[in-house]
């Protein structure tokens, strides 16, 4: 057995206080993620973990990359018929989480995931390199496959037939809106201590705001 049990660290970067917090989750999402950005230590700071419950009850986690974020909520990119496609769709309440350890901090968003209108979703998949594209269009996303150089193959193919044509959007890849129930923010605190402010969306859309013990 590996013993974990002396892997610690103290956290003692910053504070999170009631007194220095918007009234809305998203504005201090907003803050914290530039902060993050200009920190510079994460390699993708839009790195998010979508967890899900599936078809056989079991939840699973998986790292997305977030593409936009306003009022509205949160949006990703994915293959509708992927296994987070078919959990989703029997069941779209999801959870997203963000880690950003250089500045020992989290954001934890329960949330409703709908999917994206289809002009939003041609819009991005439009900007994404022609590689990205056939990318979606090859990969029969989750479904088991014999070897990589079947997936690599079926690729090669996929070249040579859109070589010098425009390359459509799948009608089974698009976004998800994740529009926020709940979002706790979480800034590491020396001795465990932590700070966690917790924001709850309320019937007239304002938002009510908690501090949980840590």
């Amino acid at each position: 057995m590996n013993d974990l049990s002396n892997y610690r660290r103290s956290y003692e970067k910053s504070e999170l206080l009631e007194t220095s917090i918007p009234e809305d989750p998203i504005n201090l999402f907003n803050r914290w993620f530039h902060e993050v950005e200009d920190f510079g230590g994460s390699g993708e700071v839009n790195a998010m973990t979508v967890s899900t419950i599936g078809l056989d009850g079991f939840p699973k986690s998986r790292v997305v990359l977030l593409k936009k974020f306003s009022e509205e909520g949160f949006i990703f990119y994915t293959n509708y018929n992927s296994e987070k496609g078919k959990a989703i769709a029997a069941n779209p309440h999801v959870c997203l989480s963000f880690f950003w350890q250089e500045m020992e901090r989290q954001v934890i968003i329960k949330g409703i995931a709908q999917k994206t209108s289809e002009i939003i979703s041609d819009n991005y998949f439009d900007s994404r390199p022609d590689g990205s594209k056939l990318g979606a269009v090859v990969s029969n996303q989750s479904e088991v496959i014999p070897s990589r150089s079947f997936l690599e193959e079926n690729l090669k193919k996929l070249e040579n037939a859109y070589e010098g044509k425009s390359i459509a959007r799948p009608e089974h890849w698009g976004g998800y809106l994740v529009t926020p129930l709940e979002v706790e923010f979480w800034q590491g605190r020396a001795n465990r201590l932590h700070d966690r402010i917790s924001y709850k969306s309320q019937p007239d859309f304002s938002w009510s705001i908690h501090r949980l013990s840590p």
